[in-house]
């Protein structure tokens, strides 16, 4: 059925409990590659709590989509078949605690019809807090519904896309993901068969199953914490990013930064394949 644009824009789901534990957390960052090598003490950090000297366990602020992920505004009635990712923006206040009871502000913001036979942009933002009201982070996100224009919606203004720099990228490196990436990441939560089943994979135009976005877009995060903000998940104030093309699981991403003040730009690159797979990318540091 299409898309009825004045039921989804009035979509709320606010007061929502959610609680996590450490093992969520450490699961997070395992999924997005840290603790690859056993002996780096700084991504130790992330993946282990059990140490001869205490220490607190950090949290990679990115896990702020997988606690997200647990919240909804309800049934959006969209053709799940041919969904993916677009964007994700994430305005952090305080850092996750490696566990907590918190609760989660849902809505839909926007909902943008590109055509019959051009899908459907749908944005949705989840405001996390502390019980006691203290907002946490602002996790804003839009999927492209691929199936689903043509409903008679408004084709709306977009926001414009980062400004990046025109200049050679200041640092790059490189990271490898796993042939097996993607079947554990959706142990976080995400169980889109796009991810595991490849017949599923092909029925929705891919060759075979695709890493989710999240896991992208946290490998990007990974990859700006070590290289910009020393592993300080505190230093994080934004971290925003468009999905451009997909990512195979065992496909290296090339990650180019510019460092700008507190303004880091970045974009993901699959140089096996020619093709850039985040665009426009912005974290903002303090």
């Amino acid at each position: 059925m299409p898309i009825d644009y004045e039921r989804i824009m009035a979509m709320k789901n606010f007061g929502q409990k959610i609680s996590y534990a450490d093992r969520e957390a450490m699961l997070y960052a395992y999924c997005i590659g840290m603790g690859a090598d056993p002996m780096d003490e700084r991504e130790l950090a992330f993946v282990n709590e059990a140490t001869a000297t205490p220490r607190p366990l950090k949290v990679v602020p990115t896990f702020a989509t997988v606690v997200a992920y647990s919240a909804t505004v309800g049934e959006l009635n969209y053709n799940r078949l041919m969904e993916v990712d677009g964007e994700r923006d994430i305005t952090f206040y305080k850092p996750l605690a490696a566990a907590a009871h918190i609760t989660a502000d849902s809505s839909v913001i926007a909902v943008y019809d590109k055509g019959k036979d051009k899908g459907a942009v749908i944005r949705t933002q989840h405001v996390l807090k502390s019980n006691d009201g203290e907002p946490l982070a602002t996790v804003v996100g839009s999927f492209f519904a691929r199936g689903d224009g043509g409903f008679g919606g408004p084709a709306g203004n977009q926001l414009k896309p980062h400004l990046m720099p025109s200049r050679t990228p200041d640092k790059t490196i490189e990271i490898a993901t796993r042939p097996d990436q993607a079947l554990i990441y959706r142990i976080c939560g995400d169980r889109n068969p796009l991810h595991s089943d490849p017949e599923y994979a092909r029925h929705a135009g891919f060759p075979k199953p695709i890493l989710h976005g999240m896991c992208t877009y946290g490998i990007t995060c990974r990859g700006i914490l070590q290289t910009y903000a020393d592993y300080d998940p505190a230093a994080f104030r934004r971290h925003a990013a468009r999905f451009s093309a997909p990512v195979y699981p065992g496909e290296t991403l090339t990650l180019e930064m510019w460092k700008d003040g507190d303004v880091i730009s970045f974009e993901a690159k699959v140089k096996a394949r020619g093709v850039t797979v985040i665009k426009n990318g912005m974290t903002v540091l303090g």
